[in-house]
């Protein structure tokens, strides 16, 4: 029998019900995780779970707006009552906006993409942290994106500062936990085909071939792809790698 790279492990995942993170979901039961899907879709979500627990995996699902403190103590509180311990939590639950100029952005638009992408990581590693450190170990991945870290003529505002929050935010969590054996890393994935490429680059083929032009692979990365970086910093594999950054992106800001 083959043993998981995260076999046995108690595995919490924002935005999992679909894209990038349904893409992890699937990665993490594939490699023996007890995964626990939090996501503000809820019938996407549980029908997901559902699908999972069919094939043989241990998934379940759970109602979770990122923005809400109460609503992340009652998640991380209910999986912490069930299994006694959490080992993994991933940041990934993330919103975009379509491209338009900085001085024509809403603050609306701003507190949104603030709220959910940064605020959101925040408070999930928050309430997290306690529960790791008592059990003596954790293993934290927050979802950045290549937008944290250049080309930013070509980077949607908003987003690109939420994303920047998070990486420094990141490498603060990793260092300061570091003694009590809790990791803290970021993925950076650069334009992934899905939802989130289509909300910022939107719909046009010359804005996506434009974008291309910053990627040397010249293609779309997949949501896979992300997911195996995600299960690696995850995983024990990743046991002496903390506050780092590991950036998916086609070699886009290598350039």
């Amino acid at each position: 029998m083959t043993i998981g790279r995260i076999q046995g492990k108690i595995a919490v995942i924002t935005g999992g019900a679909r894209g990038l993170g349904a893409a992890a979901v699937t990665r993490f039961c594939e490699e023996g995780g007890i995964v626990h899907i939090a996501d503000i879709d809820q019938s996407t979500g549980e029908a997901f779970a559902a699908r999972l627990r069919e094939s043989g995996y241990q998934a379940e699902f759970h109602h979770l707006d990122v923005t809400s403190e109460n609503a992340w103590q009652t998640v991380l509180g209910a999986v912490d009552a069930k299994h006694g311990r959490i080992d993994i939590l991933v940041n990934n639950a993330g919103v975009a906006l379509p491209i338009m100029p900085i001085d024509e952005r809403p603050l609306a638009d701003w507190q949104l993409v603030m709220d959910v992408n940064a605020k959101g990581v925040f408070l999930g590693t928050k309430y997290v942290l306690p529960i790791m450190k008592r059990n003596g170990s954790g293993a934290i991945v927050n979802l950045s994106s290549a937008a944290a870290l250049g080309q930013w003529q070509t980077m949607e505002g908003a987003y690109a500062a939420s994303k920047a929050a998070v990486h420094v935010f990141t490498k603060s969590v990793g260092t300061q936990y570091a003694a009590d054996n809790i990791r803290c890393n970021s993925v950076h994935p650069g334009p992934i085909d899905g939802e989130m490429a289509q909300a910022i680059l939107g719909a046009n083929p010359d804005i996506l071939a434009r974008r291309l032009t910053r990627v040397p692979m010249k293609r779309l990365g997949k949501p896979e792809e992300v997911a195996a970086a995600i299960l690696f910093l995850a995983s024990d594999e990743a046991s002496y790698i903390t506050g780092a950054q590991l950036s998916v992106d086609g070699g886009a800001v290598a350039q």
